[in-house]
């Protein structure tokens, strides 16, 4: 009884009861054992009486055959049907020997049924959840301290030659040592670069080849998140440390990635050596290569976009470093920044670059401040080059190539206080709502001043009741065949635009509720959950609008990546007609589950 009840008080949405309701639920719990490729619920019977939640193994989800789901531990299915009355649409079969827990109409049995709030997405094509036990998204969503290695201490002063017999010895590829309090770091990729080469004597110090501090993280996070955080460095170990910031264990990437998902270090690496544009242009061809193999290896999509993004910014950096030799770019301390879904860490594989430029000048005897006009002209050269890299300034000119988006530090706080007290100017709110999704990739403390003066609208509830009914401007359409569907959300006839229809509304409320809760990072999904727990959205409205936004980012990376394999043109757009039922469906519950959200926020206009 205590193991019932335990189970779902950790599940969603069992996790909502009271304690009584709680009790009075487990004790309705039946197990059922089903062998692998039982049929659990079969297709168009009478309505269900139970539904059920898997407590081991898995199921599959199949429409006419084709499988749509994969549902694991502490997954509920059959409650469509309990609730709806009506007959099941979708045949649920065991994918490997699995227990389940079945449980009558919650709605006879407890008192506050209520507060049961299923998922609105809970059958919907998760391609990450199509994975068997073990892939792709099993494997990033493992804390990473699972994968840790024992650390191999050294001192600071021990040579090289003694160090490096340890770690043959041992076997390791990294050994680790404190020094000021801090812990350093000596891989073997030091020792190849630094001592083969006769740089450094063996007879040196272990410290004279090795980096201090060592990038480390916390035990607690994902390795999903230590991937990101390596590839984003260009590095392939970390320490990875406890709650006390004391270090545990040693993290590699050669136990993180397959062997066909290490291609974003290697383009990381490839870009760091290149010297030349010729050698960038020769890296940069495999970005889109590798958006391709991570698609085929089951990393999930918003993952996948996060690794894209560090990609192209890697790039990106390097065109900077490439390109502000001389004056006047060379002469100026300045922050580049990345908008948009670049800036969110969400973009698409056709996504725009879009920039802003932060700078001060340097203090040079008998020089001439330079104008604004001044950098943006010197930037033009460098934002043009981004073609040969397969990658594309914004069309619509948001670009440091700009004098609008190229400004001192200063200059940038006297606009965000501008832009703030016009609140009719609906120009003024475009540009307000464009940067804040600013995110520095150099100089990075530069830049926060600026960051700071935007996120300053969160002091002023005139300012964020305006910006919060701007951003209802983005609606998504009601349905898939009216014509103003196929002429407002898309290029071409029978295309829906998922971009403008779907993801476009769901980033603007984000990005507004962002600056509510005065913190204007992250991506459209930490956004999300920053309002719920702020209280500006309950969690049944953050969890639609994560689901449409996550089916909407994933239909259209599935569409472009198929469009790569052709060799067709990358668009924002799906071809309606190969939609299947269920997405369509499911689409057609995300547009409608948007509405209702945006609805609620423009009838209060978020008087609180």
């Amino acid at each position: 009884m205590q193991e019932f009840i335990d189970f779902l008080g950790a599940q969603t949405p069992y996790d909502l009861l009271d304690s009584d309701d709680l009790d009075k639920l487990a004790r309705t719990v039946e197990v059922e054992f089903f062998g692998s490729g039982d049929v659990i619920v079969p297709e168009n019977v009478p309505a269900l009486e139970h539904l059920y939640i898997v407590r081991t193994g898995a199921v599959e989800v199949l429409d006419r055959g084709r499988t749509v789901d994969v549902l694991t531990s502490g997954d509920t299915f059959g409650h469509v049907s309990v609730l709806s009355g009506l007959p099941p649409a979708l045949v649920v079969r065991a994918a490997e020997d699995t227990l389940c827990y079945r449980i009558p109409d919650p709605r006879t049995v407890i008192a506050h049924p209520d507060r049961l709030r299923y998922a609105h997405y809970g059958t919907v094509t998760a391609r990450e959840r199509l994975l068997a036990s073990g892939g792709s998204f099993n494997r990033l969503e493992r804390l990473i301290v699972d994968l840790t290695h024992p650390i191999s201490w050294c001192h600071a002063s021990d040579s090289i030659r003694e160090v490096a017999q340890t770690m043959t010895r041992t076997g390791q590829s990294c050994a680790n040592f404190v020094h000021d309090g801090q812990i350093g770091i000596v891989t073997d990729d030091d020792f190849r670069k630094r001592v083969a080469t006769g740089e450094i004597p063996v007879d040196a110090p272990i410290s004279a080849i090795a980096s201090i501090p060592a990038m480390a993280v916390s035990s607690d996070v994902t390795v999903s998140a230590a991937y990101l955080h390596m590839v984003e460095h260009g590095i392939h170990h970390l320490v990875v440390t406890d709650t006390s910031g004391s270090a545990v264990g040693i993290a590699r990437v050669v136990d993180i990635a397959a062997t066909d998902v290490r291609h974003p270090l290697l383009i990381r690496s490839a870009t760091a050596s290149a010297n030349s544009f010729d050698e960038l242009a020769r890296a940069a061809t495999m970005l889109r290569p590798t958006a391709v193999e991570l698609w085929d290896a089951g990393v999930p999509p918003f993952h996948l976009g996060a690794l894209y993004s560090t990609m192209v910014e890697a790039v990106f950096r390097k065109i900077i470093d490439l390109s502000t030799s001389t004056a006047p770019l060379a002469g100026i301390h300045s922050s580049w920044m990345l908008l948009g879904s670049l800036g969110r860490r969400e973009p698409l594989l056709n996504s725009d670059i879009d920039t802003a430029l932060v700078w001060n000048p340097t203090a040079v005897d008998g020089s001439t401040q330079p104008s604004r006009e001044d950098i943006a002209t010197a930037c033009r050269p460098l934002l043009d080059r981004l073609d040969q890299f397969g990658l594309m300034p914004c069309p619509e000119g948001l670009n440091a190539s700009s004098p609008l988006f190229n400004r001192t530090v200063g200059a940038w706080q006297q606009a965000a206080a501008l832009w703030r007290a016009e609140l009719d100017n609906a120009k003024y709110l475009m540009l307000t709502s464009t940067l804040l999704d600013a995110r520095p990739i150099t100089n990075t403390a530069l830049a926060q001043p600026v960051r700071a003066a935007f996120s300053a609208g969160a002091e002023d509830p005139s300012f964020g009741r305006t910006f919060t009914h701007y951003s209802l401007g983005s609606r998504p359409p009601s349905g898939f065949t009216r014509n103003f569907v196929i002429g407002r959300f898309g290029e071409l006839k029978g295309h829906l635009n998922l971009k403008k229809a779907g993801l476009r509304p769901v980033a603007s409320l984000a990005r507004a509720l962002a600056l509510r809760t005065g913190d204007t990072t992250g991506s459209t999904v930490d956004r999300l959950d920053r309002a719920h727990a702020a209280g500006w959205l309950n969690i049944d409205e953050a969890e639609s609008l994560k689901g449409a936004f996550r089916l909407c980012y994933e239909l259209v990376l599935d569409e472009q990546i198929q469009a790569i394999k052709g060799d067709r043109e990358i668009r924002s757009t799906v071809d309606v007609d190969k939609l299947d039922s269920l997405q369509r469906r499911h689409l057609r519950a995300a547009f409608r589950a948007i509405n209702q959200v945006q609805e609620r926020i423009s009838s209060d206009r978020y008087e609180q």
